[in-house]
């Protein structure tokens, strides 16, 4: 556990060394650095991480554009990505193993409901020495801030049980603190309804400092086969680089 505070502690002296590399650090100028090869990105909708020129990406998502569009109302002003692999992001069932040069995730690990299983899943696919990229929302920063930091027993839950015992209260929490809704009775008509029609939320949500120590429980309870290559907080987000392990 030590040796992973050390690591994460010299990750961010080494983002902030590059802060005097590029005049704005953010995800393009992470990307330039970290990306190469062949790889995925899940869930990208209208805002598809810009990739160094010879990169190569295959979209994921769980559903073609039509119907994401039926999802998701809000972006009707936008243009989004069409999926080419139509799959499950969480879980990944038609992508091998170690195939991938890299897989990126941005605003996507939070809306997982079994974030454990999900980080497993996205690194299964890595080959040996291949770069996981998340950007992960600080919650302070966003429509979020009022709810409370999803405890890492919360997590370990999810995925040993499954998270199924969580969705409601999940959704109850989005719909009073997200959405402030005060009506008993319209929380409740309004939970059944996002249930009901898939919505994704953030089920979970953390601060910086609570994703660095889930990173750190993570190794120390599941092992989880990953270093860390950079950690960077930019715009209300932290950018997250990590390297799969042999």
């Amino acid at each position: 556990m030590g040796k992973l505070r050390h690591a994460i502690h010299n990750v961010v002296l080494d983002a902030r060394r590059l802060m005097h590399l590029f005049s704005r650090l953010d995800r393009e100028a992470v990307a330039a650095r970290y990306l190469k090869g062949v790889g995925l990105e899940i869930g990208a909708l209208h805002n598809p991480l810009k990739v160094p020129s010879g990169v190569k990406v295959r979209y994921v998502d769980r559903m073609p554009v039509a119907e994401l569009r039926r999802q998701y109302p809000e972006l009707a002003a936008y243009n989004l990505v069409e999926a080419d692999i139509v799959d499950d992001g969480e879980k990944l069932p038609t992508v091998g193993d170690g195939t991938q040069d890299f897989v990126i995730a941005n605003h996507f690990i939070e809306h997982c409901e079994n974030p454990i299983d999900t980080l497993m899943n996205l690194v299964r696919v890595l080959k040996p020495g291949g770069i996981l990229f998340m950007c992960v929302p600080d919650k302070r920063y966003t429509f979020d801030s009022e709810r409370p930091v999803t405890p890492f027993d919360h997590l370990v839950k999810d995925y040993s049980e499954g998270p199924a015992w969580s969705r409601v209260g999940h959704f109850q929490e989005w719909v009073r603190y997200v959405e402030h809704v005060t009506s008993e009775t319209d929380a409740e008509t309004r939970v059944r309804h996002l249930i009901d029609t898939k919505y994704s939320i953030h089920y979970h949500v953390w601060s910086e400092m609570d994703m660095m120590e889930m990173m750190v429980k993570l190794q120390e309870r599941f092992n989880l086969p990953v270093d860390p290559e950079l950690m960077l907080k930019s715009n209300g987000e932290v950018v997250w680089i990590l390297s799969k392990t042999a």
